[in-house]
């Protein structure tokens, strides 16, 4: 599948890039999910595949290092997985990538994909790196806070979240919708809707 990025990349640089984040309403206008849950759920159980389990339970937060052998114990709720480098892994997910070679290669790293259940996340964090974030199947709202000194805090030793913030972005993205962020500003996903 070729994937077509509706964005005026001139535009973007200009106006965004490492400035301000920005949601991209049907980013990919023929968005077609390229991986199911079962599919990244199998990629997990390899050993050469990083991925990992987050998951809370009344306030107290764990993270298991993949491979996994059973997702059994896991609820409806509370927890999601994610997977690094997946395009390495998975051809047609590499596909989701070429829309962005209009950056310099030593910009991009991976594509990481997660799955979450209601309630599932990481929790307010922010990222060192510019994030391109491409709505998968179901639906999920994102809040986004300003680029402020913000104290971080370990939760769990694999895990580092910062305080709850005020949203400059609420939105509730739909599959093809791509949220940007630049380095350095706050986020928080909060898992909304499945098909």
């Amino acid at each position: 599948m070729e994937y077509q990025l509706t964005l005026n990349w001139p535009d973007f640089l200009e106006r965004h890039w490492q400035k301000r984040p920005v949601v991209l309403k049907r980013g990919f206008s023929n968005f077609i999910d390229p991986l199911s849950p079962d599919e990244l759920a199998g990629l997990a159980m390899e050993s050469e595949i990083d991925s990992r389990l987050v998951s809370h339970q009344d306030g107290k937060w764990q993270v298991s290092h993949g491979p996994f052998e059973s997702y059994d114990h896991l609820g409806e709720s509370n927890w999601s997985l994610l997977v690094q480098a997946v395009n390495h892994w998975h051809e047609p997910t590499a596909a989701l990538m070429r829309p962005f070679r209009a950056l310099p290669d030593w910009r991009i790293d991976d594509l990481m994909i997660s799955f979450s259940v209601p309630g599932g996340g990481v929790g307010p964090h922010l990222d060192q790196y510019d994030v391109f974030i491409i709505q998968g199947t179901g639906r999920r709202r994102w809040r986004v806070g300003e680029k402020l000194q913000m104290r971080q805090h370990c939760p769990h030793p694999d895990l580092l979240q910062v305080d709850p913030f005020d949203a400059i972005i609420d939105e509730e993205l739909e599959p093809g919708d791509i949220l940007y962020i630049p380095p350095g500003f706050r986020m928080k996903v909060m898992p909304w809707k499945t098909p």
